[in-house]
């Protein structure tokens, strides 16, 4: 199979590489959509929770938790598992939410194996902005797929993730499969 590539006349040394465009990530970077302050009106993991699923994203409610697709996936597959309840901390969660926390986060694993067949996961929460945390006051845990090979020179050298699937569609995929897991 061969690809026909269009070249673009313009300023610069023409350097045999071809470009990839990812203009929705400028939001990230800009930091739109980013909670503003720690109360929960500006809280984006707040605000989900009022949005259709398939619009917000979410995979599936519990009684105390949810899971929603990670607006900008490492992988994917990359979701994470969150209190509807507005805490920064894991030693904040009660006892029943520190129990569907770990259900949902179990279950994730199940679906994700079901749907992608991945070789294995990240599972973490960073604690706090110093820790990595991009938004501190809602707690949230992410569930990432790994694959062996996944991180190849796209991130690594050019700073980008390439992934094949749109978020709508793996969301499908994945809350399909959540009800049978």
């Amino acid at each position: 199979m061969t690809t026909d590539y269009e070249e673009q006349d313009g300023v610069g040394v023409h350097d045999a590489l071809q470009r990839l465009w990812t203009p929705h990530r400028l939001s990230y970077v800009r930091g739109e959509g980013k909670a503003v302050g720690d109360e929960p009106e500006g809280c984006p993991f707040c605000r989900v929770t009022g949005l259709a699923d398939a619009e917000g994203l979410i995979l599936a409610r519990g009684e105390l938790v949810f899971a929603v697709l990670n607006l900008y996936p490492y992988n994917p597959g990359h979701l994470m598992v969150l209190p509807y309840r507005h805490v920064p901390d894991y030693t904040d969660l009660t006892p029943a939410e520190t129990v569907e926390f770990a259900e949902f986060t179990q279950r994730a694993m199940r679906v994700i194996r079901l749907v992608a067949s991945p070789h294995g996961f990240n599972i973490g929460m960073n604690q706090g902005v110093v820790a990595g945390a991009g938004i501190a006051a809602h707690l949230h845990q992410h569930v990432v797929p790994r694959w062996g090979g996944d991180a190849n020179f796209m991130p690594v050298i050019g700073h980008t993730k390439v992934l094949p699937q749109l978020l709508p569609e793996t969301r499908a995929l994945l809350a399909e499969a959540w009800s049978t897991a």
